[in-house]
């Protein structure tokens, strides 16, 4: 029996599970629409604490002009090595391009940090 949920192969309380958004997704920062797209995924983790929902937005629906950071890179060991991207000089995104073989579906994603730009959901899975 396979588990839905993708679990830390060194610690299975951190585990995360990937969804499919069902419904429209917007991402902007003031007037600039960076992305949008009815194909994202939702990453619900929960690690050392709950951490909120994450949307991540196929790269081919990346509207705004993203800069890569050079030399910056983390891990996760849910979902492999990140590397990060700038709006005007400020850090907004991430993306893990090199995830592991259990979080592939996150490749070819990018995420927004929601505290630097706008993320509206509309449709029928606005709310989870």
């Amino acid at each position: 029996m396979s588990r839905a949920t993708i679990h830390n192969p060194d610690n299975d309380a951190h585990f995360m599970r990937i969804k499919p958004v069902r419904a429209a997704v917007r991402v902007g920062r003031g007037s600039t629409l960076l992305a949008e797209s009815r194909n994202a995924l939702w990453v619900l983790e929960n690690g050392r604490d709950v951490y909120d929902p994450v949307i991540y937005i196929p790269e081919a629906d990346i509207t705004g002009r993203l800069e890569p950071v050079a030399g910056k890179s983390t891990h996760c060991p849910l979902k492999g090595d990140a590397s990060y991207f700038t709006l005007n000089g400020e850090e907004v995104a991430w993306t893990y391009d090199r995830p592991f073989e259990w979080s592939q579906q996150l490749r070819g994603h990018v995420a927004f940090d929601a505290g630097k730009v706008t993320i509206e959901v509309t449709g029928t899975d606005a709310l989870l």
